[in-house]
This record gives C-alpha cells, structure tokens and sequence, in this order.
C-alpha cells in the first residue's frame, strides 16, 4: 500500500535548500517511484503564491496522479484554533496548525515537515494529539523527511 505523506511548505523549500536538499530530494524520489503519495492542500498553494519561481513550479513537474488534493475545511480550521486555544503553540503559527489539523482529518499516515520549532518537535507533537486524543481524533505521526528516506538496502 501506498504511504500518504502530507507535505507542508517546508518540504517543497527544502528541495532547493542545501541544508534539506538531500533527505527532500530522496523523499522526491520516493513520489517518481510510486512508493508514497504527496496529500497537498490549497494552503500549501496559498503559501507558495510568493515563493521564488522554480519553488513554486516544482510539484508542477509531476503529473497530478502523484498527489492527493484536500481542502481547509471548517472542521480543520476548528481543529487548528483548539490547538492555539490549548496552548500546543501560539497564535502566529496558526497556518503550522492548519497544516497539522487538515494532515489529522484526512488520516494521513505521516506529516513531513522540515519545521523544527512549530511542528517537528517532540513537545509540540505531543500537544498536537493530546488534543486530537480529547476530540475523537487518531494520533496523527509527524516527521522530517530525513526519516521517510530509504537508506542502502532496506
């Protein structure tokens, strides 16, 4: 079975990074492959509106079967406010909670972000499904794409 990974903006600016360029290029990789499937959301498009040119062109390269589109819906915007309400972060990183609130509706099986301070942190990660714990929600797995590359082997 595929993996969905839900990507952030993070991942699509990794790609050019040369901090993040290697692990996100092998995650690319993984999407050429066939082995995971990108869930993109119209926040993510929102986001890139001002990004430089080749990063907002990159997920054009690849044919739309590659992803799975979803869209902010109230629910999420909900989901995402209870986070700021509860305190799992602070009310500028609303759009990091967007992001974190939409991965949980639609039950991705991982998160991939290269946002160490608001989203990739054990605290935080902790907080996010607390609340999604207290709702109904599942837990949701957050990552960087560093840990959803195959190395050698395997």
């Amino acid at each position: 079975m595929v993996q969905r990974i839900y990507i952030d903006t993070s991942v699509v600016g990794g790609y050019f990074d040369e901090e993040f360029k290697e692990a996100t290029n092998m995650l690319f990789h993984r999407l050429e492959n066939k082995e995971v499937k990108f869930v993109v959301s119209d926040l993510l498009d929102l986001e890139l509106i001002n990004a430089p040119l080749h990063v907002k062109e990159l997920l054009f390269k690849y044919p739309k079967d590659f992803f799975e589109r979803v869209e902010l819906t109230d629910e999420a915007i909900k989901l995402a406010d209870t986070y700021i309400v509860e305190k799992v972060v602070g009310k500028t990183s609303i759009e990091d909670c967007r992001h974190i609130a939409l991965a949980t509706i639609y039950k991705v099986d991982v998160l991939a972000s290269w946002n160490f301070k608001h989203i990739v942190n054990l605290d935080r990660i902790k907080g996010y499904n607390s609340v999604n714990l207290k709702l109904g929600y599942s837990m949701i797995e957050i990552r960087s794409p560093k840990d959803l590359v195959k190395y050698g082997n395997e």
